[in-house]
């Protein structure tokens, strides 16, 4: 088999640019069919917990690092570097402390001068931050939702004197009607409400509110 060619200035500029010794969330690899050898970036021993230059990457010890529920999917992508394949995966790793991380693995076929495959190269992209920062979203956002319903809710309750389960249903009901999600329309209830309390009710709410025991 022809000899491996020289690391291309494709994972050169990918060093630079990630910028060698430091906590990356970038990363390159390769795989070379002859020898069956694995070669991965500072970045990459980084982020399955080695400091560079400590551990030299094999098939066994991938396989180790991954996450238990997506260990069978990371195996197929896998098999694929081994043979040769293009491929693309996202899936768990657990490094040496413990930590669970989110990486997108994407690899295609490495050629020799001839045209023949020699191996595969890719990288590693650790997502995990961005995913944390998409749930940590996305539960601000709910509880957000949840708040404004919930004022609604009260607001009916009060009013009409019925159950948080009732209110829920006018709040659907007049969402449906109005072809309005019903966060949005408990928010312009809300804001319709504001500063529109008749004065004796406010009155009332002021006396009771210092009133109660």
């Amino acid at each position: 088999m022809s000899e491996p060619i020289e690391r291309d200035d494709a994972l050169a500029q990918l060093d630079r640019v990630v910028g060698l010794g430091e906590p990356q969330r970038v990363g390159w690899f390769r795989f070379l069919l002859d020898g069956q050898r694995w070669e991965w970036s500072d970045a990459v021993a980084r982020m399955h917990g080695y400091e560079p230059g400590t551990v030299v990457p094999d098939t066994d010890l991938l396989i180790r690092h991954k996450h238990p529920d997506d260990r069978e999917r990371a195996i197929d992508g896998i098999k694929r570097v081994l043979a040769g394949e293009p491929f693309s995966s996202r899936h768990r790793i657990i490094d040496t402390a413990g930590h669970t991380h989110w990486v997108i693995v994407v690899g295609g076929r490495m050629l020799d001068e001839t045209g023949t495959v020699i191996g595969t190269r890719g990288f590693f992209v650790d997502v995990t931050e961005t995913l944390q920062s998409d749930i940590t979203h996305a539960v601000t956002q709910v509880a957000a939702a949840r708040a404004d319903i919930e004022q609604a809710k009260g607001v009916l309750m009060v009013t009409y004197g019925i159950t948080a389960e009732r209110a829920f249903d006018i709040l659907v009901w007049r969402s449906q009607q109005t072809n309005i999600r019903v966060r949005e329309f408990a928010q312009r209830f809300l804001a319709a409400m504001a500063g529109n309390m008749p004065h004796e009710t406010t009155s009332q709410v002021d006396h009771i509110l210092l009133t109660t025991e």
